[in-house]
């Protein structure tokens, strides 16, 4: 066990390395951060700002040397780092299981080879694919980047065959999956922690609802049947044991409307969906972040409160300061801003967390305060 008083690395310095950092710090552990943004909202809090590239050798030794494990906030860390680092220091999760959640290519293909359902795809990595992979799908589908397309970005509707190849034009011929578009009832996440000697726990499922391929709200406990939660955080656990991963995973899932559950994507480390579990959980998913790289036992998920998470997006600063005393108004709303310093449209700043007895309660207020800082713009 890696106990307080150690120094822990996270690579990446963005809003999930500023909340592990939170974390870590309030557990007695001291962090480095590696971001070349001098700016970023992890830097600003950490022990060490490391602003240096990913790939410079001589910070990377100086971060093997002196952290006792290392994690990641985001996958799209260089491979070359995380297998550098790997080879010197404990890095949780390891280089596997963030190559494969990295890459939708692989990330599919290793789903369905644990016998797990994804929605039908074709891989796509010249022009000549396209026309075997709209034959072979049901149109309309969704073309996506294999790799660094995140929140709606990196995608493309296609209709037809002719849509497909102008699509894959505009994405730089870059290697691509061509996906069937589900009819989507519902879309559900899953979050474990699972320990270095296999031990998972699982939250409650959320229920999330997007706008513009950006998740705007987070609604937990999910509305679905009982039998639905437990297979999909059965698949969920299978995917994790399947990559003997260790850290925070998130699971997403389409439910279609003909009760066919299927895993979207998958994320390794904490998510914007589990963002709830800093008020609502006896233990936040960034708490399970540091327990997980440290050896420690993964903490109770056990769901304090129904609770309504909501994405605030640098829209909200079009005319200024939001005028936060709307929420605060509300003593059962908690506040969390990311420490960016530019807000820019879709640009996620900040969340802010409903708690009420009720979930239709909390949904109310959520939609209270979303009305009032909208007002006072």
């Amino acid at each position: 066990m890696i106990l307080p008083d150690s120094t822990l690395g996270v690579l990446g310095g963005g809003q999930l390395g500023r909340m592990f950092c939170v974390a870590a710090r309030t557990m007695g552990y001291r962090v480095w951060v590696l971001d070349p943004d001098p700016g970023s909202p992890a830097g600003s809090i950490a022990d060490r700002h490391l602003k240096a590239d990913y790939l410079d050798h001589a910070v990377l030794e100086d971060m093997a040397e002196h952290c006792a494990a290392i994690t990641t906030e985001f996958e799209n860390v260089p491979a070359e780092t995380l297998e550098f680092l790997e080879s010197r220091t404990p890095v949780r999760p390891g280089s596997r299981a963030v190559a494969i959640a990295r890459d939708r290519i692989l990330e599919k293909t290793f789903i369905r080879e644990q016998g797990l359902a994804t929605a039908p795809f074709f891989a796509i990595k010249k022009s000549d694919d396209l026309r075997a992979a709209c034959a072979g799908l049901k149109l309309p589908a969704l073309l996506k980047t294999a790799q660094l397309g995140y929140d709606g970005k990196g995608q493309f509707a296609v209709n037809s065959t002719e849509e497909a190849l102008r699509g894959f034009q505009q994405l730089q011929e870059t290697p691509c999956v061509l996906e069937e578009r589900i009819d989507l009832a519902q879309e559900i996440s899953v979050i474990l922690a699972r320990g270095i000697d296999g031990d998972v726990s699982v939250y409650p499922l959320g229920e999330n609802i997007h706008v513009n391929g950006i998740l705007d709200t987070t609604h937990v406990p999910a509305n679905i049947e009982a039998k639905t939660a437990q297979k999909a955080k059965t698949m969920a656990i299978k995917l994790a044991e399947a990559m003997q991963y260790c850290g925070v995973l998130a699971v997403e899932f389409f439910l279609s409307r003909s009760g066919e559950l299927l895993i979207n994507e998958m994320a390794p480390r904490p998510h914007n969906s589990g963002h709830y579990t800093l008020d609502a959980a006896l233990t936040s998913q960034f708490e399970q972040q540091v327990r997980t790289l440290c050896g420690l036992p993964p903490g109770s998920t056990e769901l304090l409160s129904p609770v309504v998470m909501v994405n605030i997006l640098g829209d909200l600063w079009k005319d200024g300061t939001p005028q936060w005393e709307a929420l605060f108004r509300h003593p059962q709303v908690k506040l969390h801003l990311y420490g960016k310093h530019h807000a820019r449209p879709g640009r996620k700043m900040g969340h802010y967390n409903c708690l009420a007895g009720e979930l239709s309660q909390a949904n109310r207020i959520a939609h209270e305060i979303r009305a009032a800082l909208a007002q006072a713009e």
